[in-house]
């Protein structure tokens, strides 16, 4: 079979043969690369071969690039907490997480972004890993997904290449922790596979407001195992009980210069005043002949099922209820692995996830020193009967912990029967792979079923709300307005032509360039039904309500006494914290005679850091702050943020000074704790212009 043909389900449209301008691309020996696509597999949809010898050195090259901060997700924070199962699953998986409502795992859970290396900000435009450990009574099960379902890639052998063009550049050393430069881009335009993710990754799900306010999603599809040995298809939602919010990009650049910890911040400080982060798992369970139905496959990363054709069942809740007591200890010792299922989870041929076991792995051998960083109290199994949380043969090696007694370091042994401790044995009830079967050819191939890259991200463009669609195409003119070579915007437009043709116009306009013809495609592009899952604005996850936030409230000398009073009390009994603010943080005298102390000074807490505010000022103060550049950004950012915004009369002019125009977010004092619920997406076409 020729390489062309090899290519056929695999958007090999895009990848030219070496020539002149291109030198052959080899192994670190020397030898010819003919295949830098796909994993070498057992058949069209088999599982990956462990003599992949070019994989292998590709990804354990890239797996050990940097010591010891993580290559990707080096920016991250976690939290302790517990799953509780809510409903059993008992006939369809042996795990024994999902056996008895009501008991409860202890998990540590650490989110991330991606792209940026440790010391970046909290708030890029990325995707955010969201990975949880359970400590289950069977051992380690490691849930190790991000805050989007689907992923750029297909296959586990492209990782290396979108790292290294998502990452800075080779020669420059920049940007950080940004997707908007040339490498990307060019990488991106050339893999149509990418194209659905990029819907993702330019749309407002990379701008989560908090952690507490996200999605997390296992991405792949995994298998449960009862104990009939029945196999059923599985994919892992979390559903924030907070709700989903995000930022607007404006509002976003702003925090990063005002607290590059804001996400991490946020969390310690929902966990310390006791308003713990809360999140619904759930599932999406299927068999064969429901996956065979499907105009996808189920197997491809870069694929979702909607939830209208597959209702997310809820099966349990996870609740971090304690920070780290040291943060390296625990948040950057920790190790997630794919890999680390217990019985009754099993894994499927999805390329990328059987690339991922591998590497992971790997990649913890370099960060943490070597082979015993399972023995890391953080990473060590904590639920399991007995007197040691793990018992094996394994023995010595870098960093090695325990003191182990007796001859025997092998099995099997008959040292027992001399008096001598002769080491744990196999039981049978424990893990069991899944034996499906598999035959076929050893090829390095993509099947059919993986070549249309455009049907999903059409439909996830055309199920987002209309103002959810402008902050994408915008997003997209943002980034592409950094690329500095023309032909890989023009090839970026011509896939998005691909994906709905009102969106590539925005983004042509928006770089004043002509449309191009639509690049060719490997697959037809269907319409799918949308789904209206899929949206944060005016979504089902859309919550209109201040528990868990925080509403800025804005004071000076002379600040009425009983207002105030009133509109905190309103804030708390609402669920919301709220925050004083005022010129000066020591002690602002009140209307009557009383002080009170701010909490955070105006010139260094703008109002990006809160959900909402209220201005509560004397008209002499309010004559001090219109002169006072911090004091109207504030107000001016407030309202150009879609915030809603409570004023007393003495504060007008303030607002006036602002640009602030009246609309039902902008409110007297009276109705300020009700309108401080939501944001009002209707006032955007009067603050700024969106492709």
């Amino acid at each position: 079979m020729d390489h062309d043909a090899l290519n056929a389900g695999n958007g090999g449209e895009t990848h030219q043969r070496s020539d002149a301008d291109h030198p052959v691309l080899t192994t670190n020996q020397g030898v010819a690369i003919a295949d830098n696509q796909n994993q070498l597999k057992a058949g069209l949809r088999g599982p990956v071969l462990l003599e992949d010898h070019v994989y292998r050195e590709k990804i354990n090259h890239f797996d050990h690039e940097r010591i010891p901060e993580r290559i990707v997700h080096a920016r991250g924070t976690g939290a302790h907490g517990y799953f509780e199962l809510t409903e059993s699953l008992s006939n369809i998986t042996t795990a024994d997480i999902f056996q008895r409502p009501g008991e409860r795992v202890p998990v540590f859970t650490r989110f991330s972004t991606v792209a940026g290396g440790a010391g970046s900000v909290d708030t890029p435009r990325d995707v955010r890993g969201f990975a949880v450990k359970f400590y289950t009574k069977q051992g380690n099960w490691d849930l190790v997904g991000n805050n989007i379902p689907v992923f750029f890639i297909q296959d586990a052998i492209k990782f290396p290449d979108l790292i290294h063009a998502a990452k800075m550049e080779a020669d420059r050393g920049y940007p950080q922790a940004a997707t908007a430069h040339d490498t990307f881009w060019d990488f991106i335009s050339l893999m149509p596979e990418s194209t659905h993710m990029i819907m993702w990754a330019m749309s407002d799900r990379t701008l989560p407001k908090s952690f507490a306010t996200m999605e997390g999603f296992g991405i792949h599809t995994f298998r449960f195992v009862n104990k009939a040995g029945q196999s059923t298809f599985v994919k892992f939602h979390w559903k924030p009980k907070a709700g989903l919010q995000s930022t607007i990009w404006d509002e976003t650049v702003k925090i990063a210069g005002a607290d590059p910890d804001f996400q991490r911040r946020d969390l310690f400080e929902r966990i310390g005043r006791g308003d713990f982060p809360e999140w619904e798992l759930g599932v999406q369970l299927f068999d064969e002949e429901f996956a065979n139905a499907q105009p996808y496959d189920v197997l491809d990363s870069t694929k979702i099922i909607p939830e209208e054709v597959l209702p997310v069942k809820i099966v349990g809740r996870m609740v971090l209820d304690r920070y780290p007591d040291n943060f390296f200890a625990e948040t950057e010792q920790v190790a997630f692995c794919p890999s680390n299922v217990v019985p009754g989870i099993d894994f499927t041929n999805d390329p990328l996830l059987q690339g991922r076991l591998f590497s992971y792995l790997d990649t913890q051998l370099s960060r943490l020193g070597g082979v015993n960083f399972t023995q890391i109290p953080v990473n060590q199994p904590k639920n399991v009967p007995g007197d040691h949380p793990f018992a094996n043969l394994q023995r010595d090696g870098h960093m090695q912990m325990q003191v182990f007694k007796g001859r025997a370091n092998y099995e099997p042994n008959s040292l027992h029967l001399a008096g001598e401790p002769g080491g744990p044995r196999e039981d049978p009830a424990g893990f069991k792979t899944y034996p499906s079967e598999e035959e076929g050819a050893k090829l390095r191939i993509r099947p059919e079923s993986f070549a249309d890259h455009y049907s999903q991200a059409r439909l996830f463009f055309r199920s987002l709300d209309p103002a959810e669609q402008a902050h994408l195409a915008s997003a997209i003119v943002f980034e592409l307005s950094k690329v500095s070579l023309e032909h890989v915007r023009i090839q970026m437009m011509a896939n998005l032509r691909n994906v709905d043709e009102t969106l590539a116009t925005r983004v042509a306009d928006g770089l004043a360039m002509d449309l191009p013809e639509a690049s060719p495609t490997a697959a037809p592009v269907i319409d799918m039904d949308v789904s209206p899952a899929l949206r944060i604005i005016r979504g089902p996850l859309e919550k209109h309500t201040l528990k868990g936030r925080t509403v800025g409230i804005l004071i000076a000398d002379g600040t009425d006494a009983a207002a105030l009073k009133t509109v905190k009390a309103g804030v708390e009994d609402a669920g919301g914290t709220p925050m004083l603010i005022a010129p000066k943080v020591g002690a602002v005298p009140l209307s009557d005679g009383t002080k009170v102390k701010a909490d955070a000074q105006l010139f260094g807490q703008p109002s990006v850091t809160v959900d909402a505010i209220a201005v509560i000022l004397s008209e002499e103060a309010c004559a001090k702050l219109v002169k006072e550049g911090a004091a109207v950004q504030f107000v001016m950012d407030a309202f150009g943020h879609l915030k809603a915004i409570g004023h007393n009369a003495a504060a007008q002019p303030l607002l006036d000074k602002a640009g602030v125009q009246p609309d039902e977010g902008v409110v007297d004092l009276d109705g300020f704790v009700n309108a401080a619920k939501k944001r009002y997406w209707d006032r955007e076409p009067k603050v700024r212009t969106l492709a």
